[in-house]
C-alpha cells in the first residue's frame, strides 16, 4: 500500500529557494509516474510537474525554469527544487502517484510554501 509523505515546506521571501521532498512507503515507486501538484487558496488543484520512471519530465509553463522535478528510485523519494520563488507561488504543495486509465492519483497530505516578504 502506497503511502506519501511530503516535507520540506515554509516561509521563503521572494526571489528564495525550498526544496521539497517526498518519501514514498510502497514497493512500487521505481515503477510509477510521480508528480508534484499544488493547491492555492480558493484555487483548483494544479500539477507542476511530473516525471516517468526514467526520469522524462514535464512542467506547468508557470514554473518552467525556476523548478526541478527528481527522484531518487533507491531512496524511494521525490523531489522538487523550487528556485527564484514568487508570492503567487504560494499554496499547499502535494505529490502523487500518477495511475492509469480512471483511477485517481494517490495523493500525499501536502505541505504548506508560503511566499512572502
Amino acid at each position: 500500500q502506497v503511502q506519501l509523505a511530503e516535507s520540506g515546506g515554509g516561509l521563503v521571501q521572494p526571489g528564495g529557494s525550498l526544496r521539497l521532498s517526498c518519501a514514498d512507503s510502497g514497493s512500487t515507486f521505481r515503477l510509477n509516474i510521480m508528480a508534484w501538484s499544488r493547491q492555492a487558496v480558493g484555487k483548483p488543484r494544479e500539477t507542476v510537474a511530473t516525471i516517468t520512471p526514467v526520469g522524462s519530465t514535464t512542467y506547468a509553463n508557470s514554473v518552467k525554469g525556476r523548478f526541478t522535478i527528481s527522484r531518487d528510485n533507491f531512496k524511494n523519494t521525490l523531489y522538487l527544487q523550487m528556485d527564484s520563488l514568487k508570492p503567487e507561488d504560494t499554496a499547499v504543495y502535494y505529490c502523487a502517484v500518477v495511475r492509469g486509465g480512471s483511477m485517481p492519483p494517490i495523493w500525499g497530505q501536502g505541505t504548506q510554501v508560503t511566499v512572502s516578504s
